[in-house]
Formats: C-alpha cells, sequence, structure tokens
C-alpha cells in the first residue's frame, strides 16, 4: 500500500493531487472527488456540533442562574433535551462520514520488532491472571466508582508503579526528557488548546458548568504549558514527560475489549511532549515514536507500528503512528501509543510561537505520544509473561523498580 496523503494537501491542491495520483495508474484519481465531498460535508457537521454544544452550554449556565433566582427553567430545561437529540444525531452523522473517510485496513504497517511469545499450556488472558494472582479487583472497583474503573491491589499495585517509574527514567536519563507533574484538572482553554473540545466534550469528565476538567490526558496540561508566549528558536526542542491518571467518560462499545482492564474510565499514562520548530518537525516526531518504542523493546514485548490514513487521523493531527502491542490473551494487538505530529495546529489555538533565525515569530510545531498507557501495557505484559507453573514473570529491566523476578 502507498504512502496516505495529508486532507489539507488534497484540500488546498486537489488538481495537483488529481495528477500525481493520476501517474500511479488504476482508478485512484477520480476518487479524490469522493474524499472532497465527505471532507466538506464532515467539516459542515462540525461546526453544527460546536454551535450546538456552545449554545448548550450557554442554556445550561442560564437554567443555573434562573434556578439561583427560584425562577421557572421548565422551558429552557426543555429546549436543552431537544438540543441533546440533535447533538446525537449530528455524532451519528459525524461517525457514518468518519466511515465513508476511515477504515482501519487502510492503516499500513510500517515496521513490527520482536516476535510474538511461544507460551507453553492453556495460555490465559489477563483477566483470568489477575483475578487468580489477585492482582486488580474490578467487583470492589465497580462498588467504589461504577463499572470502567479498576482497583490495582498487592504485586498489581506495585508492578503498576514500577511501570511507571521504568518508563520516566528510560525517558527522562535515557532520551533527554524533562520531568513533568502537572496537575490533573485543567481549564477550558487548555482543551480546546490540544483540540479535545469541543468535538469530544461529552466523553469528558467536566466541572464547574464545564468550565474546568479532569485531564483526559497529560498532553493537555503539558502542551498548553507555554501557550501564549514566544520561545527562542535556539531553545527548541523542548522536550517534557509527565506521568498522570487520564479520565474519560467513553469506555468502549460491549464485546471483548470491555474485558478485564483493556478499556476504562480511569488510567495512568506517561506522556511524551515536544514544542520545536517547522523545519525540526517531522524528524522530531519520529524520534519521539522511536522513544516510545524503546519502552517495549527493553520490555521485550512483540508490536507493530502503523501509520494512519487520512481518514482515520485525529482531529487537528497532520500524521500519527500508532504503535500496538501483542496480546496473547486477546490474540490481538492492543493501541498502547498514538504519536501524532499536530505542525501549528494546536500551536496557533494556544498562540504558541517561537522567534526564528531572522527573528519573525512563527508558530510552533506540537507533538506528542504515550510513552506508554496503562494499563493494556500491564495486560500484554502479564499475558506475554505468564508461565506454565502459573506465575508471572518480570523483564530483566523492569526486575529493579518491581523488586523481585516473578509473581506468584
Amino acid at each position: 500500500m502507498g504512502a496516505m496523503l495529508d486532507i489539507r494537501l488534497i484540500r488546498e491542491k486537489p488538481d495537483f493531487v488529481r495528477s500525481r495520483v493520476a501517474t500511479r495508474g488504476g482508478d485512484d484519481a477520480m476518487k479524490i472527488d469522493q474524499v472532497l465531498g465527505v471532507d466538506i460535508e464532515r467539516r459542515k457537521t462540525e461546526t453544527v456540533l460546536q454551535q450546538l454544544n456552545a449554545e448548550r452550554k450557554s442554556l445550561s449556565k442560564q437554567i443555573g442562574i434562573m434556578r439561583g433566582r427560584k425562577e421557572p427553567t421548565e422551558e429552557l430545561e426543555d429546549k436543552v433535551r431537544r438540543m441533546a437529540d440533535d447533538i446525537a444525531t449530528a455524532n451519528g452523522r459525524a461517525a457514518d462520514l468518519d466511515e465513508e473517510g476511515a477504515d482501519a485496513s487502510a492503516n499500513r504497517v510500517i515496521r513490527s520488532w520482536g516476535e510474538k511469545p511461544t507460551l507453553a499450556g492453556t495460555v490465559q488472558d489477563h483477566a483470568a491472571i489477575g483475578q487468580r494472582l489477585r492482582l486488580f479487583d474490578l467487583e470492589r472497583a465497580a462498588r467504589l466508582s461504577g463499572s470502567g474503573f479498576i482497583v490495582f491491589t498487592g504485586a498489581g499495585a506495585r508492578l503498576e508503579r514500577a511501570l511507571i517509574n521504568f518508563m520516566l527514567d528510560l525517558h527522562t536519563q535515557k532520551h533527554g526528557y524533562l520531568e513533568m507533574s502537572p496537575p490533573f484538572l485543567v481549564r477550558r482553554e487548555c482543551m480546546v488548546g490540544t483540540t479535545q473540545l469541543p468535538k469530544f466534550e461529552d466523553d469528558m469528565y467536566g466541572l464547574e458548568g464545564n468550565s474546568i476538567f479532569l485531564a483526559p490526558t497529560a498532553e493537555v496540561p503539558v502542551t498548553n504549558f507555554h501557550r501564549e508566549e514566544i520561545l527562542v528558536a535556539s531553545e527548541l526542542p523542548k522536550k517534557f514527560a509527565a506521568y498522570t491518571p487520564c479520565f474519560r467518560r467513553e469506555a468502549g462499545s460491549a464485546g471483548r475489549e470491555t474485558r478485564g482492564i483493556i478499556r476504562v474510565h480511569q488510567f495512568d499514562k506517561v506522556e511524551l511532549v515536544k514544542v520545536t520548530t517547522a523545519e525540526n518537525s517531522y524528524p522530531e516526531w519520529e524520534a519521539l515514536t522511536a522513544d516510545a518504542e524503546a519502552v517495549l523493546q527493553q520490555l521485550n514485548l512483540h508490536y507493530r507500528v502503523l501509520e494512519l490514513c487520512t481518514g482515520d487521523l485525529g482531529f487537528g493531527s497532520a500524521r500519527t503512528f500508532d504503535l500496538e502491542v501483542w496480546s496473547p490473551g486477546q490474540q490481538a494487538y492492543l493501541e498502547v501509543s498514538s504519536c501524532s505530529n499536530f505542525e501549528d495546529f494546536q500551536a496557533r489555538r494556544m498562540n504558541l510561537r517561537y522567534k526564528d533565525g531572522e527573528g519573525k515569530n512563527r508558530f510552533a510545531h506540537t507533538i506528542n505520544g504515550s510513552g506508554l498507557a496503562l494499563p493494556r501495557l500491564f495486560a500484554a505484559l502479564i499475558e506475554s509473561y505468564q508461565q506454565p507453573d502459573d506465575s508471572i514473570g518480570i523483564p530483566g529491566p523492569l526486575q529493579p523498580y518491581f523488586g523481585g523476578k516473578e509473581i506468584r
């Protein structure tokens, strides 16, 4: 399969793209108009969604004020409920358009590393292993917080902590990232800056009338760290690594991915962020991806790297590599990192600039990726290192952090 095309290039230079694609033969050039049509409809739907969400927020705020004054709010509440239906319809239309423009089978495998482990005896998935060795307790977590939450216990809690510390040390001591420990609450404008809002507002945990949010990823506070500043080109790239819990309402559809700890509302993650110049943007993106891959290589876990096709890219991303680790228990690959280059898209929202060698102010380029995300890494690790005697081996580089060679 050939390289993916940036949708921005197709928008801005459709004739050029048609002519270049035509040289490859086949009917791909004829598909450019179809792609443009879907893109136009998708952006129109996105505009409608933004307007509806903004109006709903305004009405909700007005309802709060009126309730404080003990004024009747039934009419406005009915309007908000009707708007919820309109938003659901628009979201459905957006999802349909995404399906037209995105096909996961079009995501190209760039490379793979290592081999799938050869396991003796009956291969158990992480849910069975975790229950048997008491590594986590999902039933009691549900009593505490509802479905989609985890309580790691005993050796499981120690293994999770070991993974976090191992990854932070690897990225700060070997890869040159500056460690940060940011707040877990972020202001609305920061969520807008890194493109979580307004598109994904319904998936976020908002407080105080959605003026502040539980961070869905450390990308939000860390990338916004220099918002509205003008940096000096000679000081770039800025490289940050941060651990935070991540909070997201959406936890996936019913099915295999909801078993165990694969998709949850709260999970831990070590995030990598770079702020760089336009000229060095793509080499830095490649380097960040390699830094994330190094975690899996150190733990000797088989994985592959995919480049996402245009239709499957996240909102605002110019190019994305996904890292997928092999899960013997699921007999499938699990995404543990998305390494994205946003070019200057986020920086424009944050007014994050740098002064180039000619003294001109230019928008910075921002890059981020998980380095890596738990608990999928946790699940793949205990599945890959299960032993015939029902113990779990601990990879060598992780043993000093865990304080042992195995879990029994």
